[in-house]
């Protein structure tokens, strides 16, 4: 009995979409390690996103392109073993699904059955979708993501807000909606104009995540180090911090620090 009462409160695919349906915002946070997932995980977070991000924050790369599939395998399985109630979601990195769909397909069930993640996310519009219908068919949820996609950042050369432009607006509506149709579960919606993150958000039945693209979308995510003020160098306008972590640790560390050079740690109540 108490197995399946946890198992009907851990959060699924259909839990994201009956949340959409009934205008329940769905709050999702990056992890890629054990100690961050359980505490998301025990403070209520949704889903939890395993994202190429991980270049960035924890291997210190410029861009999420150099980020290989064995390398996610692992960040998302320590990551599982702090997850009990929340949807566990697994990046695809680059090159890990765009040549080759027998490939692609392999990699994403590699993914799921390696590394314990619930579903993948990819980024693209109409060109994945033969993909999307393949992975979907044989049981492997997909979250898509549109906008501004990181593993494209040397066709884009910058990172500005995407989909400012009518022409391009209407691309991205025509590819939310191709995703959309290929059985994607949720997309994610990266720094794009409010109002047409809104628009895209009505004309779906996908669960839409947005993070630079406004309130009206189904949920949001966030880098979890960005918004606890772990990098100081990051100010993007759509980040609110919700910590100051960087000054908290270093306080920390440097008075550490001076205590062990002043022998004031450890103290005799702190050795046996």
């Amino acid at each position: 009995m108490s197995t399946q009462t946890a198992e009907s409160k851990r959060i699924t695919t259909k839990t994201v979409l009956a949340m959409k349906q009934r205008g329940e915002k769905i709050a999702m946070l990056t992890a890629y390690d054990y100690s961050t997932a359980r505490l998301l995980d025990e403070s209520g977070v949704d889903v939890i996103l395993v994202g190429d991000s991980v270049a960035n924050v924890v291997q210190g790369l410029e861009t999420t392109v150099p980020v290989t599939l064995d390398e996610m395998i692992y960040h998302t399985k320590i990551v599982r073993r702090g997850v009990k109630r929340a949807m566990l979601v697994a990046d695809m990195p680059f090159m890990s699904y765009q040549t080759d769909i027998k490939e692609a397909v392999r990699n994403c069930g590699r993914m799921l059955k390696e590394s314990g993640a619930e579903a993948v996310k990819m980024e693209g519009g109409k060109r994945i979708v033969p993909l999307i219908e393949q992975l979907t068919d044989i049981g492997i949820p997909v979250m898509g993501h549109l906008g501004l996609t990181p593993q494209s950042i040397y066709k884009f050369g910058t990172y500005e807000v995407r989909a400012r432009e009518s022409a391009e607006a209407k691309k991205l509506l025509a590819d939310a909606e191709a995703l959309d149709r290929a059985g994607v579960f949720a997309l994610v919606l990266e720094k794009i104009p409010a109002a047409l993150a809104a628009k895209v958000s009505r004309s779906v039945s996908a669960a839409v995540i947005g993070i630079g693209a406004g309130p009206g979308c189904d949920g949001q995510v966030l880098v979890t180090n960005d918004m606890l003020g772990m990098n100081e160098q990051f100010h993007p306008r759509f980040v609110r911090k919700y910590a100051d972590l960087s000054a908290t640790m270093r306080g920390a560390f440097q008075t550490y620090i001076a205590e062990v050079k002043t022998s004031k740690f450890p103290s005799k109540k702190e050795s046996y």
